[in-house]
């Protein structure tokens, strides 16, 4: 006769320190603000392969940081 294996693990969510969300916000704004930098020192011709016009590339590079 066989025998079942009764045990449980219980798994407990893995608790996120205050410290690792503050420091997760902050690589999120720096991820978005580098490239909204950017954007300003490109060329006409840069922009067209990407995409943008100037004033759309204005637009992106002045919202602020913590906005998505």
């Amino acid at each position: 006769m066989s025998t079942m294996n009764l045990d449980f693990t219980i798994i407990r969510p893995r608790r996120v320190s205050v410290w690792s969300q503050v420091k997760q916000c902050l690589t999120e704004w720096r991820r978005r603000a580098r490239p909204r930098q950017e954007l300003m020192y490109l060329g006409a011709m840069e922009l067209n392969d990407i995409g943008m016009s100037r004033g759309e590339a204005e637009f992106e590079a002045s919202k602020p940081f913590w906005q998505a």
